[in-house]
Parts: C-alpha cells; sequence; structure tokens
C-alpha cells in the first residue's frame, strides 16, 4: 500500500508522520466535520499561523491554507525537504 500524500505540501506521509487537522476547529463547531491527514510539521505550521478563528471564518479548505502568504512560504520551502523531515516550526506565533 502506497503512503498517503499530505494535500497542503504533495509529500508521501511516512508512518508516524501524519496529524489530522479538522478543517473546521473543534472549538469552533468543527467536531465531526471534514478533516485531512498533513506532515505533523504542516498541521504545527497551520496552528502557528492561524488563530481557531481565522482558521473557521476564513481558511476551512485546502485551498484557502495553501493561499494564506506565510503558509504558502512555508510549503515552498517544505517541500525541498524529505517527506519523513521534522523541525520545530520556524518563525513567531501569528505575527500581527
Amino acid at each position: 500500500m502506497s503512503e498517503p500524500i499530505c494535500p497542503l505540501c504533495d509529500r508521501p506521509i511516512p508512518d508516524g508522520n501524519g496529524s489530522l487537522h479538522h478543517l473546521i476547529p473543534k472549538l469552533k463547531g468543527g467536531k465531526g466535520g471534514p478533516t485531512v491527514l498533513l506532515h505533523q510539521i504542516c498541521h504545527k505550521e497551520i496552528h502557528a499561523t492561524l488563530t481557531e478563528a481565522e482558521l473557521a471564518r476564513d481558511y476551512s479548505t485546502v485551498a484557502a491554507l495553501r493561499a494564506h502568504p506565510r503558509l504558502a512560504k512555508f510549503l515552498a520551502w517544505v517541500g525541498k525537504r524529505p517527506p519523513g523531515f521534522r523541525s520545530k516550526v520556524p518563525g513567531r506565533r501569528r505575527m500581527r
């Protein structure tokens, strides 16, 4: 069986590197709603960049997440890394 593909960075997700992301945060009514399997590093970057309210209001699709300027820059960077790459989330949280 082939490895799942991260819908954000388009890299394969090796065993143990996946993390389930609720497209609408559970705290904002997304419990039981749609989820996507992402790399842990991609998932962490989403939550380091956007608040739960921003995710629920403006970023509840993979396409919207990919279009966010900071996430787009991150995805270009992480896309050059091997599928099992792990790192601390670069940059500061939620720069305003």
